[in-house]
């Protein structure tokens, strides 16, 4: 399966799903592990550009991340890779997303609501 390496560099990324452990199966609840026997975790992340244009994208990490929902964070070594299967007759496929982390790039600019405390107090 062939890796293409994902410029980051003109996206924005922020987390909207917190880490949990990737399922093999969800009738059985297998977690999956990589080759070192480490839990692959998944993490949510929207991906937005300069133009305001957003996708959602589903990470694969080989640990679990310390990054929360609405953090600012930066995956390090994104790679996306094609992937196609066929579950009873049906042909799927798509677009798979891995990192070897994802960190936190920033924190969130959270604007104050007019006539709060620290607005009225010229406090930006």
């Amino acid at each position: 399966m062939r890796n293409i390496p994902v410029d980051v560099s003109a996206l924005t990324f922020v987390c909207v799903s917190a880490p949990r452990p990737k399922l093999v199966s969800q009738e059985t609840g297998e977690v999956k592990t990589d080759r070192d026997g480490n839990t692959v975790f998944t993490v949510g992340l929207s991906a937005a550009d300069a133009l305001g244009r957003v996708e959602l994208l589903n990470v694969s990490v080989p640990s679990d991340q310390e990054v929360a929902i609405g953090q600012i964070v930066a995956p390090v070594g994104l790679v996306a890779f094609p992937w196609e299967q066929v579950v009873s007759g049906q042909k799927r496929w798509g677009i798979a997303y891995r990192a070897a982390r994802v960190d936190v790039a920033g924190p969130v600019a959270v604007p104050d609501a007019p006539g709060s405390s620290s607005a009225a107090a010229g406090v930006a």
